[in-house]
């Protein structure tokens, strides 16, 4: 989210918002507020950049004038990092379900991950993940319809494993 403030304004038409990302090689547009003309009473902005991923971006305001001249603000950097800082096992949803559910879970570090569902006795029903994965958050569907075998309404239970991380949680199928 970038803010900024003005003390006063003349024929301020408003602010373009460029960003200049790691892998660009040029300022891009992302976005346009609208300025108040003209005042002598300071005013408020912002602006929420949606679209960004890990990484280090750049960006700066070019002040456009209602007659098109325009003046740039300086850069600012701003490192932005969505790796997970912890192991989590989300609830999965909808509970209860029928036919379907996501599971959803995060990894802080890759790792060896296996996300299996049991019934109530403790015996295997199937394995929905069971790979190296990167550090991220993941969403996986378990559809009770995929199985060999169907399963009946009832408790169920889904555990995630990622190197020393051990959760279970609880799931309810209801046909």
């Amino acid at each position: 989210k970038l803010n900024w403030t003005t003390a006063t304004e003349t024929n301020n038409s408003g602010f373009e918002i460029l960003r200049f990302a790691q892998n660009d090689n040029e300022w891009n547009s992302i976005g346009f507020v609208p300025g108040f003309g003209t005042t002598t009473e300071p005013k408020s902005y912002s602006f929420t950049d949606k679209n960004v991923s890990t990484g280090i971006y750049k960006y700066r305001l070019k002040q456009i004038d209602f007659d098109g001249t325009f003046t740039y603000s300086n850069e600012i950097e701003v490192e932005v990092d969505f790796t997970p800082k912890e192991f989590v096992l989300y609830q999965n949803y909808p509970n209860p379900f029928n036919p379907k559910t996501v599971i959803s879970y995060q990894l802080p570090v890759t790792g060896n991950v296996t996300l299996k569902v049991y019934d109530i006795l403790g015996n295997e029903i199937t394995k929905l993940v069971n790979e190296r994965k990167s550090s991220g958050t993941y969403e996986v569907e378990f559809h009770s319809r995929d199985l060999i075998q169907q399963i009946p309404s009832g408790v169920y239970f889904y555990r995630l494993q990622a190197g020393s991380f051990t959760e279970t949680k609880k799931m309810l199928m209801l046909k």
